[in-house]
């Protein structure tokens, strides 16, 4: 007999009456029922995630933020039933918690009452996170918990983002206008510092004016001590007192002008010290410093303001001395002019102006001295004044001046910096695609396994009369193999054209998925000739061994490190492997490997089922008499 004879007697055996023939279609069905209505199931589970029911909870009582009214919470409500990612449903929390529990709804989501006023506490001194509650019940589902906190995640980034450019926003909005007002305290400093200048020049000429006072007092003080010892020339004396009196008196007056002037200038800068005070503390407040840094920034400004008072002080004290000085010069002058008229009476009288021109003197030192102190301290308050106005300048330079456009675009890149750019080698192109080799390497196994229930490993009848081992393995073989071919064509046709899933390869997918059947036949053909029924038990141990080890849904890396061995041994593994690569479009190479691989399983079950056969084919054992434990 030829293999071709000994398949067709086995085929005529499985259709010899209706009820084998109904038997034979059933469970040739059974692969593409399997593989079709699990892909069919799963085919694309997250598009119908609108149709489960989330109970969303609101109780957000709202807050304010820049003065204005804002809540938070409702706008969140409105962006998640618009957004539609799951079946939201508005309710109170009472209804929403008896419905967790009855199965009414999946989860919960809850907004509370403090939402908004923790999200805008970050402009208080009492910052506080917004708290989301997230409500499962895995007796509803364990993946809808899963799924719940999927959802809870997206809606916490979600709310980040937009929390998150208001703040930004709201902060630079708040270094813009501390920027506008540093310019002005910059611009202020700056007119401080050029009217200090001036007022050092003034001092300036005024101690020039008080030294020359000061030496025309000396002068006259001599010149009256010569005048007493000289009264014989007292007329023309008398008229160059008068003389020297007058210029006195002009300088006197002059220096009287510059210093006023001086105590002017002064007594506004410091009168503008608290002013200028107040505005930096007021733009440092503002700007959300600390009191411990604004402490700071005025431990610096201070003492340059109260050298500003120091000097003022100082300058009006020597204002009111040249004013003094004045008075007397021009009293001096009057009673010079009297004295050159009156000569006759000036006699009398040179001993007392001696003694006033001896107080002169002194008092013109004292001007000169004070003038100098002055000079000093206008010369410290511009200096103060000019390192204000420099670091006001500095620290503008730092600070960005940004249009309004500019501080929204910067706002949302600070709220969401890192954007995600993604591409795929390959694509399964949904849910259902991606399951599609795991369920159809385990729908091959299936089918064969079903198939060896009514289909004979070897046919007894050939070893006793024809003795030819390999010639039935081959023939033993081939049945369930041909048989396997129609079922991975019939679960083909279910899987691009009822489910219509995008097949790369199609031709080559389908004789891998030939192949995967062919292989999976020799293994459970082996099985059978070496033990019988519990070969066949074993069949369906191994299947599950191998639904747990292909790695079909989750990484295979992922398995606890016995079980990764076991991927790497087992057939399925690479069945697997081999139709995603031919399915998705992936490397033909690998494809090539997992080929190598079945091949070298369904040789290797070809030769111990060919051994098994040979030895049936000389002597039988009591175990072939016996009848099986199980079948």
């Amino acid at each position: 007999m030829t293999i071709l004879h000994l398949i067709a007697a086995e085929l005529r055996r499985l259709t010899a009456t209706p009820m084998a023939k109904l038997a034979l279609v059933a469970l040739m069905s059974v692969p593409v029922l399997y593989a079709g209505l699990y892909l069919w199931g799963n085919n694309d589970p997250y598009s119908s995630l609108k149709d489960v029911p989330v109970a969303l909870v609101v109780q957000d009582t709202g807050s304010t933020l820049d003065g204005k009214a804002i809540n938070y919470g409702d706008e969140m409500q409105e962006q998640l039933l618009s957004d539609a990612s799951v079946g939201w449903v508005p309710t109170d929390a009472d209804s929403a918690a008896s419905g967790v529990r009855d199965g009414d709804f999946d989860f919960i989501l809850t907004i509370g009452p403090d939402f908004s006023t923790a999200l805008t506490s970050t402009t208080t001194d009492a910052p506080q996170q917004a708290v989301v509650t997230l409500t499962t019940n895995d007796t509803n589902s364990y993946l809808a918990s899963t799924i719940a906190g999927q959802v809870a995640e997206k809606v916490r980034a979600s709310i980040t983002q937009e929390v998150g450019q208001q703040a930004a926003l709201t902060l630079l909005n708040g270094v813009a206008d501390i920027r506008t007002n540093i310019v002005t305290a910059s611009d202020g400093a700056t007119q401080l510092a050029s009217g200090t200048a001036q007022a050092a020049s003034g001092a300036d000429q005024l101690a020039q004016g008080a030294a020359t006072a000061a030496s025309g007092a000396q002068q006259l003080s001599d010149g009256l001590a010569q005048l007493r010892s000289q009264t014989s020339d007292l007329p023309s004396q008398a008229a160059q007192l008068n003389d020297g009196a007058q210029q006195i008196a002009a300088g006197n007056a002059k220096i009287a002008d510059v210093s006023s002037q001086v105590s002017i200038a002064t007594a506004q800068a410091a009168a503008d010290v608290p002013v200028v005070r107040a505005q930096i503390i007021q733009q440092l407040q503002a700007a959300g410093l600390t009191q411990a840094q604004i402490d700071r920034v005025l431990g610096v400004l201070d003492p340059l303001g109260q050298d500003v008072q120091d000097g003022n002080n100082r300058v009006q004290e020597a204002n009111a001395q040249i004013a003094q000085l004045a008075a007397g010069s021009a009293q001096l002058a009057a009673g010079t002019s009297q004295l050159a008229a009156q000569t006759p009476q000036l006699t009398a009288g040179i001993g007392q102006l001696a003694d006033g021109a001896a107080s002169l003197a002194s008092g013109n030192g004292q001007l000169s001295s004070g003038a100098t102190t002055l000079a000093n301290g206008v010369d410290q308050v511009n200096s103060g004044a000019s390192e204000l106005a420099n670091g006001l300048s500095s620290g503008l330079q730092q600070i960005p001046d940004q249009s309004t456009d500019v501080r929204n675009a910067v706002a949302q890149t600070i709220s969401d910096p890192v954007a995600l750019d993604t591409s795929a080698v390959t694509a399964a192109g949904s849910y259902g695609a991606g399951l599609a080799p795991f369920f159809i390497s385990l729908a091959a196994w299936i089918g064969i396994y079903a198939l060896f229930l009514i289909v004979k490993p070897l046919s007894k009848r050939a070893l006793t009369a024809v003795k030819r081992p390999l010639r039935i393995t081959a023939a033993g073989w081939l049945t369930p193999a041909v048989l396997g071919a129609v079922q991975m064509t019939a679960v083909f046709g279910i899987v691009t054209l009822a489910l219509g899933y995008r097949v790369e390869n199609p031709w080559a997918m389908l004789g891998f998925m030939a192949l995967t059947s062919a292989t999976y036949a020799t293994i459970i053909l082996a099985l059978n000739i070496l033990l019988g029924s519990v070969g066949q038990f074993l069949g369906l141990v191994l299947m599950v061994l191998q639904l747990v080890t292909a790695g079909g849904t989750f990484p295979w890396q992922t398995l606890p490190a016995p079980l990764q061995v076991l991927h790497q041994i087992f057939p399925m593994s690479h069945a697997v492997d081999g139709i995603r690569q031919l399915m998705y479009g992936g490397n033909l190479a690998l494809a090539t490997n997992d080929v190598v691989f079945l091949l070298c399983w369904l040789a290797g079950a070809l030769i111990v089922s060919y051994l098994g056969a040979r030895r049936m084919t000389r002597h039988r054992t009591l175990r072939d008499l016996r009848p099986s434990l199980i079948g």
